[in-house]
């Protein structure tokens, strides 16, 4: 497996760095600080196709490979870890869903808008009582008559009061062992009784927008179940096993960024009678933090790769975004400290990034959750 980029993936890469670099790094101090979501850099990403970057063209997607997509949440993620957590959690969460399981008329009226870049989507999985533990979702959805009645509450779901829809878990009865049975719906944001609320005061990734959501007797039509209703469970499992993919590439994302800001430093910080890059203290940290970041790359390339080929690939995603995760903590943590006092001052960015990697280890299946995927993966 050659994991050399095509030409068509390095042009994705230098065209999606360019944007980042004059789009959204110069604005990313300001946005943390604000707590501001960039939607009008978001307009401009979908102009530049980057929001159906993985999907065909014959649903208003660019028709390129999930390297080229990891690749783009990497850059952007490089340059605003916020801007590249919504960017993920757009794609792989509120799009690809559709992609997978939706009818051809869903996939018209809800995946090429989004696609196109002309709206966003969301997913709502998390709850206030569910989080790792998904199967004990609450929230319930009731047929009556040819719509489906949703009550329940979730929480900490990405984009949704800018989505046009989100894609939503509930609990629609019991199967035959007595487990609850999980179906995924696409409810419309301006459905009458669907609150949407943004009032979370997060510790990082700060630019993407986080919402609960408050379902009250809000009604939509049968024909808004994606997918299989029985099977609801197993498809949000799969969407994750994408979603995690991206979430690695992010991690990647953000550790470089304050691996290129420790080593610019080292370089010019001057102690002793000498730039601090000359002590093999600094040195030893440095080829580390280099040395993991690529590791890093690496496995979200190999999991981005299978899931290419149309092989398995949950055990390499959840690999992929356990290592990258943990170790976009190390390298952040390590960024700071070779930057000693300032790196403890916002101007030079490099706390930012640890705030904002702290979320790799939590979002989409915890580090402990990776743990116990990857031992059932094992055959434990």
């Amino acid at each position: 497996m050659d994991f050399s980029l095509t030409k068509e993936q390095q042009m994705i890469k230098e065209m999606v760095r360019d944007f980042a670099e004059k789009e959204i790094a110069p604005y990313a101090a300001k946005w943390d600080e604000e707590a501001h979501f960039p939607l009008d850099v978001f307009r401009k990403m979908g102009e530049l196709g980057l929001l159906g970057l993985p999907f065909p063209e014959e649903y208003g997607g660019a028709g390129g490979d999930t390297i080229s997509y990891a690749i783009a949440v990497e850059e952007i993620g490089r340059a605003c870890g916020g801007t590249g957590l919504s960017y993920a959690a757009a794609v792989s969460l509120g799009a690809s869903p559709i992609y997978y399981f939706g009818t051809e008329e869903q996939k018209q009226k809800w995946l090429v808008p989004m696609a196109k870049g002309e709206t966003l989507g969301a997913f709502g999985l998390t709850e206030p009582n569910a989080g790792s533990d998904a199967g004990g979702t609450r929230t319930t959805a009731v047929l009556d008559g040819d719509e489906y009645v949703i009550n329940g509450e979730k929480c900490w779901i990405t984009n949704a009061q800018y989505a046009r829809q989100v894609i939503v878990t509930a609990v629609t009865g019991k199967d035959a062992r007595g487990k609850n049975i999980i179906t995924a719906l696409i409810v419309p944001t301006d459905s009458p009784g669907f609150t949407i609320r943004s009032n979370y005061d997060k510790m990082g990734v700060r630019a993407s927008n986080t919402c609960e959501l408050v379902f009250e007797n809000v009604r939509v039509p049968k024909e808004n179940v994606l997918g299989d209703p029985q099977k609801g469970f197993k498809q949000f499992l799969y969407t994750l096993d994408g979603g995690r993919i991206s979430i690695a590439a992010l991690a990647v994302g953000i550790a470089q960024a304050a691996f290129e800001k420790a080593l610019q430093y080292a370089k010019e910080r001057v102690q002793f009678g000498q730039s601090i890059s000359k002590f093999q203290a600094i040195q030893f940290k440095l080829a580390d933090m280099a040395m993991e970041i690529e590791l890093a790359r690496n496995m979200v390339y190999k999991a981005a790769w299978l899931k290419d080929q149309g092989k398995p690939f949950t055990k390499e995603a959840s690999f992929a975004k356990l290592f990258a995760s943990e170790m976009g903590f190390r390298v952040c943590n390590q960024a700071i400290q070779i930057h000693g006092g300032y790196g403890y001052m916002k101007e030079y960015g490099v706390e930012r990034h640890l705030r904002d990697v702290k979320l790799m280890e939590i979002g989409e299946g915890t580090s402990e959750i990776q743990r116990l995927v990857i031992a059932r993966q094992l055959g434990c």
